[in-house]
């Protein structure tokens, strides 16, 4: 492990994390989480070994004709393990993360890469934690089909415009509807149940398209969302600043959102907060969990203290690390928490919802098997999270589990950038 842990971290510290226009960008497969002295490095292309399911990827040929297409105009993509059984007709569709492009600049590196072009795919994908085969790693959903939707549009698959001179699409929300398309014609129109999910930007994207999907099927099919790290908060920095509004800001207007923003938000709210969940999550009709960690990894690094909004270095440490954070580092990491549980107040009152909102130091828990079900899992009230996804799911159980602040949790597995 600890041979394994020294070349995990050359890994990331080649491509962990990068800075664009300022903003720092953290791919979500290749992090550090730590727990105890162990260290997991989940990147799957080297982690998961021989016992892995890899699933292959198809590109949506019908896509070009739709003008469906990712950054550089590659046809989009997704990974499909079909279900079997009892799952035979049950569908979970994953929208992968990855961040944003905000600028013309950032979004002309993006399609030199997996987020922009699929070309640069991973012909192979690990499933894992809720997209596993595995009845004993995912209890509720292992044989269902479960889909994969690759990220490739830089804008949570809401975009729909064009940067001619660049040579950028930007074609989420086609996107979208050609993968639907695609998967209602290959057997999805016959669901019983389904359940549109999505990690990080994927996970905003599972709330924006909540009702989108919902729609798609008859009112007698059960159909419910989950958003994992995907709650995005408009808040201010430790500069005073609005890092992530100015980020959204850049998304919105370059990449021609506000057409396909929920309406009844755009009706009385400007477009940049029509993308922020806290201004959408009280408005989406179909049932809707959140998964979240009250200190999230991502947002703390890249919206609370980026190095834009630090020049000095004061948080540096703290943003790598939470142990190594100063007493007022941590009160100011407290009122993130105290702003994530006042804009799911309204949200939490309906019963239809559901919400796991542990406090932990990460970003993303439904796709890693450590903690979306495993012997060590994080848990509230004794219960893991995809125990409390499936009991919210099937109406086993209402699901609304806030963690206590930190550091009450001892079952998280924080994660460490090195």
């Amino acid at each position: 492990m600890k041979l394994f842990g020294f070349w995990a971290a050359a890994v990331l510290c080649l491509f962990g994390a990068w800075e664009v226009n300022g903003i720092l960008e953290t791919i979500e497969e290749e992090l550090f989480y730590t727990e105890a002295n162990a260290s997991y490095y989940n990147e799957s292309k080297a982690v998961y070994g021989n016992n892995a399911l890899l699933v292959g990827l198809t590109l949506i040929k019908s896509a070009a004709a739709k003008g469906a297409v990712c950054l550089d105009g590659t046809l989009p993509g997704y990974h499909w393990h079909r279900g079997y059984g009892s799952g035979a007709n049950s569908w979970l569709i994953q929208l992968e993360g990855g961040g944003w492009c905000n600028t013309v600049r950032a979004c002309v590196y993006r399609k030199k890469t997996r987020r922009g072009s699929s070309n640069y795919m991973e012909k192979l994908l690990a499933f894992t934690g809720i997209l596993s085969n595995k009845p004993e790693e995912n209890p509720d959903f292992f044989n269902w089909n479960r889909i994969k939707l690759r990220y490739c549009d830089g804008a949570s698959f809401t975009g729909d415009s064009e940067h001619k001179a660049a040579e950028l699409q930007f074609r989420g929300q086609r996107i979208w509807s050609a993968a639907m398309e695609d998967l209602m014609s290959s057997g999805m129109r016959y669901a019983n149940q389904a359940l549109l999910s999505g990690c990080s930007a994927g996970g905003l994207a599972s709330i924006l398209h909540c009702d989108e999907f919902r729609d798609l099927f008859p009112k007698t099919t059960r159909v419910k969302c989950l958003s994992d790290a995907g709650l995005f908060l408009d808040v201010v920095d430790v500069s005073g600043g609005r890092t992530l509004r100015n980020v959204y800001s850049g998304v919105v207007g370059l990449q021609g959102l506000q057409n396909n923003l929920p309406r009844i938000c755009i009706n009385h709210l400007d477009p940049t907060s029509c993308f922020f969940p806290q201004n959408i999550i009280g408005n989406v009709k179909a049932p809707l969990f959140i998964l979240n960690t009250a200190y999230d990894s991502w947002q703390i690094q890249s919206s609370l203290a980026p190095p834009s909004a630090d020049p000095h270095g004061y948080w540096r440490n703290c943003t790598k690390d939470h142990s190594k954070c100063s007493a007022s580092q941590l009160q100011f990491l407290q009122g993130f928490r105290n702003e994530m549980l006042n804009a799911i107040k309204g949200f939490s009152n309906s019963r239809q919802n559901g919400l796991f909102i542990n406090s932990c130091f990460a970003h993303c828990q439904s796709e890693r098997q450590d903690t979306w079900f495993a012997d060590n899992s994080p848990v509230l009230g004794n219960k893991p999270i995809a125990l409390a996804v499936g009991d919210w799911y099937f109406d086993r159980a209402g699901e609304k589990a806030i963690d206590c602040p930190y550091p009450c949790d001892n079952s998280c597995h924080n994660l460490v950038f090195r």
